[in-house]
C-alpha cells in the first residue's frame, strides 16, 4: 500500500480513538512471536495491514527486509549490468550539497537519494547502516511498476485493448460491480465501484481489504471486491483505491501466465541491466504478486527504472512498451484536487510533464524528461504522510531542478 498526498491518498493519521486502539493493537499482534498454546496466530494479510502501524524504529529497521519477512517471489537480475557513471557533482542552491543532503535526509528520515542526470550519478547519499546493495520497499511505486508491465504486455499482445472489460480476463469478476469496468478505467482509478481509503477509519475497504479469510483460493481483493456495489458511473470519477491495483496486478499475471516478478525479470530488469535482484510480496490466498505494493530493490536500481522510463521504456533502441500506454501514462488523464498535478496511469503527473511513482513514508521514482533528469528517494518518514512530509519532498526536487537549471543559465567558460 502507499500513495503520495491526502486527499486523494488519506493516510490522514488523525486516528479517531476507535482507530488508535485498533491500530495499538494490531501493531502489538503482529511484533509478537508465533503464538503457543493453540492461540490462532496473526495471518500474513493482519501483519501486512499492520506494517501501517509499526514504530519508527521497526520501519527503519525493517523496511530493507520486508522480503524476507513476507512470502516473496525473485525478480532475477541478468549478468548485463547498465552502469551509472558519476558526472560532475551538483551544487544545490549555491550551498555545500554534501551538508544540505545530510540535513534533508536527517530530518525526514530518508535512506537514500541518488539523482541521475542524463544517465549520469549527479548526487547520491546513503544513510548509516543503509548501502548499495540494500534493498528498501517501495509501497505504491510498485502501482507504477505494475502499470508499467501492463503497457509491456499489451505491447507483446497479452493484453489486446486497454478497453477490454475485466470480466474477459478475470471470470469471477464477471457478475459483479467490475464486469464491466474497462481496463483503462482501472488504470486511471475511475471505476465508480465505492470504496473507502480512509485510515482514520478503522472499519474502512482498506483497513479491511486484506484482514479476512482466504476463499476457494482467491487472492484477498477478488474475495472482497465482488461484494461492492457501484457508486458512480465507471469513467468519471477518480477514487483513490489500493485493491484496484492489486486487481490490475492479477490481470497482468493471468494475461501473461507469469508472476509479475517473473514478468519484471524478464522484460526489464535483465535485459535494461538492473545490478541485483527484487523481489515482490505475494497474496497469501492464491500465491499471486500484490501489484499495489511490495516490491523491493535497490536505490540503484529504483533510479535505473526511471532511467527505462525517461528514455521511453526502450532498451537496445527497441520499444518495449506499447505506444498507446505511453501516451496516456505520464500525462493527466484525471484530476486530483491538486493544483498542477494530476493522474495518468498509475503515475503522478506534473503540469511541467514531469511525473512519478510515489509510495507512502517517502518512497519516490521522479522523472523530469525536459531536464533528463531523474530523482530515486526511499525512506522511513515518521508518518505515512502530511502536509509537511510532502512540503519537504517537493521542496526536495525543486532544489534539484533549481540547480540544474542555474546550471544551464551560467556563461560557459
Amino acid at each position: 500500500m502507499g500513495g503520495p498526498a491526502p486527499p486523494p491518498w488519506p493516510f490522514r493519521m488523525r486516528l479517531n480513538l476507535f482507530a488508535r486502539l485498533f491500530a495499538g493493537i494490531l501493531g502489538l499482534v503482529v511484533s509478537l512471536p508465533p503464538a503457543a498454546g493453540g492461540q490462532a496466530a496473526p495471518t500474513i494479510g493482519q501483519q501486512r495491514e499492520g506494517v501501517l502501524f509499526w514504530t519508527q524504529a521497526q520501519r527503519e529497521a525493517r523496511f530493507p527486509r520486508m522480503y524476507t519477512l513476507f512470502p516473496s517471489d525473485r525478480a532475477a537480475h541478468g549478468a548485463h549490468v547498465r552502469a551509472l557513471p558519476h558526472g560532475r557533482p551538483l551544487d544545490v542552491d549555491g550551498r555545500d550539497a554534501s551538508a544540505w543532503l545530510a540535513d534533508y535526509m536527517e530530518r525526514y528520515h530518508i535512506a537514500g537519494v541518488m539523482v541521475l542526470q542524463d544517465g549520469h550519478v549527479r548526487l547520491q547519499r546513503y544513510a548509516k547502516g543503509f548501502g548499495p546493495e540494500q534493498r528498501w520497499t517501495s509501497f505504491s511505486v510498485a502501482k507504477s511498476v505494475t502499470s508499467t508491465l501492463l503497457g509491456i504486455a499489451l505491447q507483446q499482445g497479452y493484453i489486446r485493448s486497454m478497453d477490454d472489460t475485466l470480466g474477459s480476463y478475470i471470470p469471477e469478476l464477471r457478475h459483479t460491480a467490475y464486469a464491466d469496468v474497462t481496463v483503462q478505467q482501472l488504470l486511471t482509478m475511475t471505476s465508480g465501484v465505492r470504496w473507502n481509503e480512509d485510515y482514520a477509519d478503522a472499519r474502512s475497504d482498506v483497513a479491511q481489504m486484506y484482514l479476512g479469510a482466504c476463499v476457494d483460493g482467491r487472492a484477498h481483493v477478488l474475495s472482497y471486491l465482488a461484494k461492492l456495489p457501484r457508486q458512480w458511473p465507471a469513467g468519471t470519477h477518480f477514487n483513490y483505491n489500493t485493491a484496484e491495483t492489486d486487481l490490475l496486478g492479477i490481470l497482468v499475471q493471468r494475461a501473461t501466465h507469469r508472476s509479475l516478478a517473473a514478468y519484471l525479470s524478464q522484460t526489464v530488469w535483465q535485459p535494461y541491466g538492473m545490478a541485483a535482484d527484487a523481489y515482490w510480496i505475494k497474496d497469501e490466498c492464491d500465491g499471486s504478486d500484490t501489484g499495489g505494493s511490495g516490491l523491493s530493490a535497490t536505490l540503484g536500481d529504483y533510479a535505473r527504472l526511471g532511467q527505462f522510463m525517461l528514455e521511453g521504456g526502450r532498451i537496445d533502441g527497441k520499444p518495449t512498451i506499447a505506444e498507446a500506454w505511453l501516451q496516456g501514462a505520464v500525462r493527466q488523464q484525471t484530476g486530483v484536487d491538486e493544483p498542477d498535478r494530476g493522474y495518468g496511469y498509475l503515475w503522478w503527473t506534473d503540469d511541467d510533464g514531469s511525473y512519478a511513482a510515489i509510495g507512502i513514508f517517502g518512497q519516490l521514482v521522479y522523472v523530469d524528461p525536459a531536464r533528463k533528469l531523474v530523482i530515486a528517494q526511499v525512506g522511513a518518514w515518521p508518518q505515512a504522510t502530511s502536509k509537511e512530509l510532502i512540503a519537504g519532498r517537493r521542496a526536495f526536487v525543486a532544489a534539484i531542478k533549481r540547480a540544474v537549471d542555474h546550471e544551464h543559465a551560467r556563461p560557459s567558460p
